[in-house]
């Protein structure tokens, strides 16, 4: 790779020894990709749950933090994705002790290093929304793709140690989705159904992820009636990133990079039809249970407006079976303000700040609590959560809450 002349330095150690180690994981991941040079990055966002860090993630970010000579801070604004707890309620998901020591350490490195403990995965609605042609160095498929194509930013998946180097050398390898070659589109899908709820645009997004199935094909979408809300698209990205690994797409009319089919190159490609069926066959394959052992509206974490749709489904109920429902630090305290904590746990859900669930040993929380079958509404975690031994079912935000009150998914 080419390197300017700061970069030549800090390699060389003259910024310091974090620098340095910083930069050289770059290169190393940069000649892998057969990256040029590097690009300026505005913004990092680190995976930062302790599941995935394990002991050793958590010995090599203390290693960083423990820098003697200064050297061990990030430059530009540096934020982390969702914790594995929220330690207010950590006691009621049954979580150990490790779990939550091992977490404060990871937190305590972070901090020294200079990092922002936003933990959300919703930071494009909650803390800065990177711009058209930003180039950022993100970590969460959710956070990536809904910034790649809702946002028209420029981010590949950043592995948590790949986006701790971005935030403490302010640059990341220009390959992927830094260049306009990758971001025409690779696949034509024409829709003839407009989704209404949150999880039809998950499961929309999961069909469309699975014809995709690899990272570097970009969807193009036609036949979307209605701008969506910023909700159903992060739903509906989520999904398609979880299914198919996939990291961009455009909705003709709709993203800003794609005011017409030919400017992303779809006009080029045979088109994929993807209709009502589809998306019904996906969410049927999970409709495997009536039971319901808990459930949980989760990944991507529930926004303002999502809050306030649950709490209203909420009055007057008493739940049978635990009702959990995940939001970001920023929104919590805006949640409890405006009565909506209240409503929900009135009627005996419960709602967290900071964490994802399927972040925060979901396994071993399923084991403590006798957890199996689990109803949502994110096709991103039905998706995911099977991997963890639950069966998972995807059901509308109604549906769910009806389950929480009758033990059944009906």
């Amino acid at each position: 790779m080419r390197l300017n002349d700061e970069e030549k330095a800090i390699l060389a150690g003259e910024l310091g020894e974090v620098p340095r180690i910083a930069l050289a994981h770059q290169l190393k991941v940069g000649e892998f990709f057969g990256a040029e040079d590097f690009v300026p990055v505005t913004q990092a966002h680190i995976m930062a749950d302790t599941e995935s860090l394990g002991e050793a993630g958590v010995q090599w970010l203390e290693g960083l933090a423990a820098a003697t000579d200064g050297s061990g801070k990030v430059r530009i604004p540096t934020i982390t994705d969702p914790r594995g707890t929220d330690f207010s309620k950590a006691k009621q998901l049954r979580q150990a002790d490790w779990m939550l020591a091992l977490e404060r350490r990871a937190i305590d490195a972070f901090v020294k290093l200079g990092v922002a403990m936003t933990d959300t995965c919703i930071n494009y609605q909650t803390v800065l929304a990177a711009t058209r042609g930003e180039h950022v160095a993100f970590g969460d498929t959710g956070v990536v793709i809904y910034s790649n194509s809702v946002c028209g930013a420029r981010s590949n998946f950043e592995g948590g140690p790949s986006a701790l180097s971005a935030g403490i050398t302010g640059r990341t390898p220009r390959y992927g989705y830094h260049l306009d070659g990758h971001r025409q589109a690779t696949l034509r899908v024409r829709v003839d159904w407009t989704p209404d709820t949150l999880n039809d645009w998950g499961a929309l997004g999961g069909v469309i992820g699975r014809l995709a199935g690899n990272y570097w094909a970009v969807p193009v979408i036609e036949g979307i009636d209605r701008p969506p809300g910023s909700d159903e698209l992060k739903h509906f990205g989520a999904a398609m990133a979880s299914f198919g690994s996939i990291a961009l797409f455009h909705i003709v009319g709709i993203t800003p990079e794609a005011s017409r089919l030919s400017d992303v190159g779809g006009d080029k490609l045979d088109a994929h039809r993807v209709g009502r069926d589809q998306v019904k066959a996906l969410q049927q394959s999970y409709a495997v249970d009536k039971e319901v052992d808990v459930v949980v509206f989760s990944a991507p974490q529930l926004s303002l407006y999502e809050l306030r749709a649950l709490a209203d489904l909420c009055d007057g109920r008493a739940f049978k079976r635990p009702l959990l429902a995940v939001t970001s630090p920023q929104v919590k305290p805006d949640a409890d303000r405006f009565g909506y904590t209240a409503r929900i746990e009135s009627a005996g859900g419960t709602v967290f700040a900071g964490m994802c669930f399927y972040q925060s040993y979901a396994r071993e929380i399923a084991d403590a609590n006798g957890w199996k079958r689990l109803a949502t509404n994110s096709a991103k975690m039905v998706n995911i959560l099977g991997g963890y031994g639950y069966v998972p079912m995807l059901a509308s935000m109604e549906q769910c809450v009806e389950a929480a009150e009758t033990g059944r998914l009906e």
